[in-house]
């Protein structure tokens, strides 16, 4: 370990299992002190348990690093305030932020209910702005108090917020509102010495292991398990770091050993007639201006 996050201190939402707990762990041995937020619910959001929370702080301890259990609800305004305060309160300051958690209710649209449309929205949406907004405000006050933070946020969308994936248009939306909010955040925090960036992970956890079973079961030969949510941490460690100076409004793909840098929407073929197009004229010039159709990505979602 490089110990590349010394006296920093990270909280991770969702870090009780899968990529959160991954990132959780990777931010310790690098260093960090780390706020392991999760409310313990079911794969669907159901329940709540202190125990997934409290287990990685335990583990994190085990192995001589620092952690603190918060175990609040991120999608409500005193849950995302308080998980800044306990970072305040253990650690005396807050020098990076991921934005992990989530939960799936997969349905085709014409099943899709309005309850499972805004949770799902509420937690992966909502769940990335309030504690987002909760650490700028602090960011700020530092700013105007003359301390400028060397401050880092590292939201989670995906490939399904990407390119779009069928039976998951609430999924699909919520994680294409992340992109929209990573820009943003971007582009508004960065007087405050905040840089935002945004990871589309692909990589093994209770979202993934039964939807796309056959892709992301672990080798059982010793070859290397591409799928393994840890091999996403080494990205979001350094995302979260001093390192990654000038790096920000971003977005990456991480799987297996694969880092991309995604470039998002940008114009593509123009045509310009100069004057109002007819239906038909509009049709035939959109026609002509297609590429031709490019074959369908599978897409992981996080």
């Amino acid at each position: 370990m490089t110990g590349i996050c010394t006296g920093r201190v990270a909280a991770v939402t969702g870090a009780g299992r899968g990529l959160g707990r991954a990132h959780a762990l990777a931010l310790a041995a690098e260093g960090a002190a780390v706020v392991v937020n999760d409310l313990g619910v079911t794969a669907d959001g159901a329940g709540a348990s202190d125990g997934p929370a409290q287990q990685v702080v335990e583990e994190i301890r085990a192995h001589g690093g620092q952690a603190v259990a918060h175990t609040g609800d991120i999608t409500t305004d005193d849950g995302a305030r308080t998980l800044v305060t306990t970072a305040l309160d253990a650690f005396g300051r807050l020098d990076a932020l991921v934005n992990n958690a989530g939960f799936l209710r997969d349905r085709m649209l014409v099943n899709l209910t309005e309850d499972d449309w805004d949770a799902v929205l509420r937690v992966h949406l909502k769940g990335h702005f309030l504690p987002l907004k909760h650490a700028a405000a602090h960011w700020r006050a530092e700013t105007k108090a003359g301390r400028t933070p060397d401050a880092r946020v590292v939201n989670t969308s995906s490939g399904a917020g990407l390119l779009g994936s069928v039976g998951q248009g609430n999924y699909s939306a919520a994680k294409a509102g992340i992109l929209g909010l990573t820009l943003v955040a971007a582009a508004e925090l960065g007087r405050y010495g905040v840089q935002v960036n945004a990871l589309a992970p692909a990589a093994r956890t209770r979202m993934t292991e039964q939807t796309f079973a056959d892709d992301m079961a672990a080798p059982t030969d010793g070859d290397f398990d591409a799928m393994a949510p840890e091999n996403v941490s080494p990205l979001v460690v350094w995302l979260a770091s001093a390192d990654s100076v000038g790096v920000t409004g971003r977005v990456f793909e991480a799987e297996g050993g694969r880092i991309t840098v995604m470039e998002g929407w940008r114009p593509g073929p123009t045509a310009d007639k100069g004057a109002r197009w007819t239906p038909s004229e509009a049709g035939e010039t959109a026609r002509k201006l297609l590429p031709a159709p490019e074959p369908v990505r599978a897409v992981y979602g996080a």
